[in-house]
């Protein structure tokens, strides 16, 4: 008999990816927990699309409301758009009143970039050289987990990305001044190769690199470079957004910098395909008129919906506020952790968004890692990897996360360090 796993790897290709050796066939969600097809529950500390939990039935009946009156595009006048519009960027500093819908973030990092080009008329991208921002075309060529066919383009040119263990710079206070010192080189090679400077885009969390702690100012001075040749700046939220870090609402917020472009995607819709780009008005402006661009669906009605009952429940169920509280709960637990496993070399995190860095003999300890989170998943926790060598344990569960769910993780945790470090 032909197994789920035979018939997707038909299907879909064999390398499409699935997490754990032995992939959760998932049935259904609810809040943090996932169950399986064999009614196993799981506590989910991974999935960040489910922002406001798993089903939630406000979001459900928002979607299934509107479903039954009305689904279109936008060229339609649609009530629903606009005012999603009005309340996502009232949610915004720095004159970021104006908006494009589309489907996901990689769909609105692929617009900022052309946002960013006609606003300067160059093509040249500074990003880090430990990131990921997508799977358009062009916003691959910012990725540095596999070289695209053809080689990495000349416009686009990387930084060192900051890290807590390994520097740039050799200590964690220069390397603010180190990751600048990367983005002047990057300008002179942008400046000298004729592309010239457009746009730094970066996660302001910088999560797939590996969330590392870092000070409000830490970009002060390379924003000050890319402002100075000519550039803008590029917010990618899709990760930190929406109150997950619990200081603020935005990653960008607790950098303290002012951002020209902020791309949205992931939580914002709890599942539903909905994202966004946020930009100033003489921007959007300028785009409209370099490039013709529409987006079937950014923006339907059920799509607005969806994201509207998320942006009402973070508010009416305090989220970001809980981010806050029980990230910083976890945080400690992780802290307890550390004292009983020396593999754990740092542990770090805002909000619910942390995780725990593993070495072994002065080596970033990736196997371990693995192992790990594979045990984990065996006990009933899903977690995963993040960083240049994927040793750090990435905990980044739906902000409905709680207390006692933190200490579900750490007891789960514990037991897989005794068993397999």
């Amino acid at each position: 008999m032909t197994t789920i796993y035979e018939r997707r790897a038909r299907l879909l290709g064999p390398h499409m990816t699935t997490f754990y050796k032995e992939p959760v066939h998932v049935a259904r969600g609810e809040g943090v927990y996932l169950w399986d097809t064999d009614g196993r529950q799981y506590l989910d500390c991974y999935n960040n699309v489910p922002h406001v939990g798993h089903c939630h039935p406000k979001v459900v009946e928002a979607i299934a409301s509107q479903a039954a009156v009305l689904n279109t595009h936008t060229r339609y006048v649609h009530d629903g758009i606009v005012e999603y519009g009005e309340a996502l960027t009232a949610k915004f500093d720095h004159d970021l009143d104006s908006m494009v819908m589309v489907c996901s973030g990689s769909e609105a990092n692929d617009v900022a970039l052309r946002m960013a080009q006609a606003m300067t008329g160059k093509t040249g991208v500074i990003t880090t050289d430990n990131t990921y921002h997508g799977n358009t075309t062009a916003v691959s060529q910012l990725n540095t987990s596999k070289v695209p066919i053809g080689g990495f383009q000349e416009h686009v040119q990387r930084a060192p990305a900051p890290d807590n263990m390994m520097p740039p710079g050799g200590t964690r206070e220069g390397q603010a001044a180190a990751f600048a010192e990367g983005v002047k080189q990057a300008i002179a090679a942008l400046e000298e190769n004729g592309h010239g400077v457009s746009a730094l885009i970066v996660c302001p969390y910088f999560a797939n690199e590996g969330f590392p702690t870092l000070d409000a100012g830490f970009l002060d001075e390379a924003i000050a470079l890319v402002r100075a040749a000519g550039g803008i700046i590029i917010a990618d939220e899709v990760q930190p957004g929406f109150g997950r870090i619990g200081s603020h609402w935005w990653g960008h917020q607790k950098l303290n910098f002012a951002p020209d472009i902020v791309t949205l995607g992931k939580p914002m819709g709890n599942g539903h395909p909905v994202a966004a780009v946020i930009t100033r008005p003489e921007i959007l402006t300028c785009f409209q008129e370099g490039f013709k661009y529409f987006n079937t669906f950014g923006g339907n009605p059920v799509s607005a919906a969806a994201a509207m009952a998320v942006l009402n429940v973070i508010e009416d169920e305090k989220l970001v506020e809980n981010a806050k509280e029980v990230g910083a709960y976890a945080l400690d637990l992780l802290g307890e952790l550390q004292k009983r496993h020396d593999v754990i070399a740092d542990v770090r995190g805002s909000g619910l968004f942390f995780g725990a860095e593993l070495w072994r003999d002065g080596k970033p300890a990736t196997a371990l890692c693995d192992a790990v989170v594979e045990e984990m998943r065996h006990t009933g926790v899903l977690l995963h990897t993040e960083g240049r060598f994927d040793n750090t344990l990435k905990i980044r569960p739906p902000c409905v996360f709680t207390k006692e769910n933190a200490d579900q993780l750490a007891e789960v945790m514990d037991a897989a360090l005794e068993k397999v470090a």
